[in-house]
């Protein structure tokens, strides 16, 4: 954190300033036997401790101090941090319920208000996850139908990439586009063409709130709401983004209601719809119009963002190592060839590059704090005892980044899920879709879209770069909700 930045300096003064009398007021005495940590400052906890730009390496710095479990202090509010296989994999999976319900950020309670399926928790996230996976896999999920939408898909993509006529260019909106109409085709039916003027404002709503939800200000915002509610700065265009797309999505809803037939879904919000008719004489249903709103907003936004960083981060590192993706051509030529596209059989045959997209994921720990976790109840965990309604942080980075898990843990290598006779090893440290019963919703569904997509792509072009090739920076540009790629452009020259 730089502090000779004037506007920094003000800000921190400033929130020092205002902050000090509500914080005093407010203070609580924490319940329980919190982990040891590092000495928090008042108002302010263990913030000039933790990397703004990627606080998961400070939490992991943290760890080799403090041991895999500790308490840091996010200003005036503690979070217990798991650092390491052993833990994470207790907590997430053996202690999955203890561990399972969802803390709910300044920011997130602020957007969603803990209603839909990735904010919720209790009885609530119960049944709207089973409902959301059944739904999915209805769908096709995991099937021949969702994989014949890919490939169609794909082909939309190989045709828009065409058309740049191997000129320079960022294939971040395309990509964008091409995941989201998979997510979009699930949940109302149908896809958009990449000029249509609606899609395309949902598409920069979709990715501004990727850059903002990884940048400083929102750190600060669930540091200090109360005092941030006051303050100008780009925390508040995220809440303006997420009002603008309740807004699109409840024009997609109420036409969903106009048309639809409570005898035949067409799509997730029919099914929902359906749902909600069969239950209206409950009281207590979970399936009502919050829930249906957020619930398609929580898809949309994660089937289009993590999918699409994770094949822009696998372009980028492609292009940056000219051997790998020839490679991955020869392996396209002789398991598929020219005559058809690929199906996703060709994955058990292709282990070199199902290896390659193992190890993007790994290597971009996309998610490397996890989505935030709370203490279900008062747990007795490694010795100390955790308060219920604690935050908590698996932190899955200390797990895919580990030196005593993966030969070259900061390095990118292919040979990590590679056996002696260059057959697909598995790793039970392979975590990037997170584990347990808070494991995410449509795993599935992306590994899919990350095989069809990426070897789509290769099986028509060569991904060259427009600078030099060890000028492409391959690292994070930030790392707090989202690990962000750097932006390049590249060439697709066609095969």
């Amino acid at each position: 954190m730089d502090l000779n930045d004037p506007g920094t300096t003000f800000l921190f003064v400033s929130l020092s300033i205002l902050f000090l009398v509500w914080f005093l007021k407010n203070k609580q005495p924490q319940r329980g036997r919190l982990p040891p940590g590092p000495l928090a400052l008042p108002i302010l906890g263990n913030l000039f401790q933790v990397n703004i730009k990627a606080p998961h390496k400070s939490l992991i710095k943290l760890s080799k101090q403090y041991g895999p479990v500790f308490t840091i202090w996010f200003g005036g509010f503690p979070a217990v941090v798991l650092c390491g296989l052993e833990t994470v994999k207790e907590a997430l999976i053996e202690r999955g319920h203890d561990f399972g319900s969802r803390y709910l950020l300044p920011v997130l309670k602020k957007m969603t208000e803990d209603y839909g399926i990735i904010s919720s928790s209790g009885e609530r996230w119960k049944q709207l996850r089973r409902f959301s996976l059944s739904t999915l896999r209805n769908f096709g999920m995991g099937k021949k139908g969702i994989e014949e939408r890919i490939q169609e898909e794909a082909q939309f993509l190989v045709t828009a990439i065409r058309n740049k006529k191997e000129n320079p260019f960022s294939p971040d909106f395309l990509l964008r586009c091409a995941t989201s109409n998979i997510i979009c085709s699930i949940v109302f039916g149908d896809r958009f063409e990449y000029g249509d003027k609606k899609f395309l404002s949902l598409m920069e709503l979709v990715a501004e709130n990727g850059q903002l939800f990884s940048g400083p200000w929102v750190q600060m915002y669930n540091n200090f709401p109360k005092i941030m509610e006051f303050l100008p700065g780009p925390h508040k265009r995220i809440l303006q983004n997420v009002a603008d797309l309740s807004n699109f999505l409840n024009e997609m809803i109420q036409n969903h209601k106009k048309t639809f037939h409570k005898d035949f879904s067409r799509d997730y919000i029919d099914s929902f719809l359906i749902k909600m008719d069969e239950e209206k004489h409950k009281p207590d249903s979970e399936f009502i119009d919050k829930n249906l709103l957020m619930s398609v907003m929580n898809l949309i936004l994660a089937g289009t963002e993590t999918t699409s960083t994770t094949l822009r981060w696998a372009i980028q590192i492609l292009v940056k190592y000219p051997q790998i993706q020839e490679k991955i051509h020869q392996e396209i030529d002789k398991v598929i060839g020219s005559s058809r596209g690929p199906a996703i059989e060709d994955r058990a045959k292709m282990p070199y590059t199902d290896a390659v997209i193992h190890e993007v994921q790994r290597y971009i720990d996309l998610v490397p704090m996890n989505v935030p976790h709370m203490a279900t109840n008062d747990i007795e965990f490694k010795g100390y005892l955790i308060p219920e309604g604690t935050f908590v942080i698996p932190v899955l980075s200390s797990v895919l980044k580990a030196t005593n898990q993966w030969e070259i843990p900061e390095s990118f290598n292919p040979n990590h899920f590679l056996d002696e006779n260059g057959g697909f090893k598995s790793s039970e440290s392979f975590m990037a879709f997170s584990a347990g019963k808070r494991k995410c919703l449509g795993e599935s569904l992306a590994r899919m879209e990350l095989f069809l997509f990426l070897t789509t792509l290769l099986q028509n072009f060569v991904f060259n770069p427009v600078i030099d090739r060890k000028d492409i920076d391959i690292s994070a540009s930030t790392s707090w909700i989202l690990s962000m790629p750097h932006v390049h452009r590249f060439c697709a020259i066609s095969r």
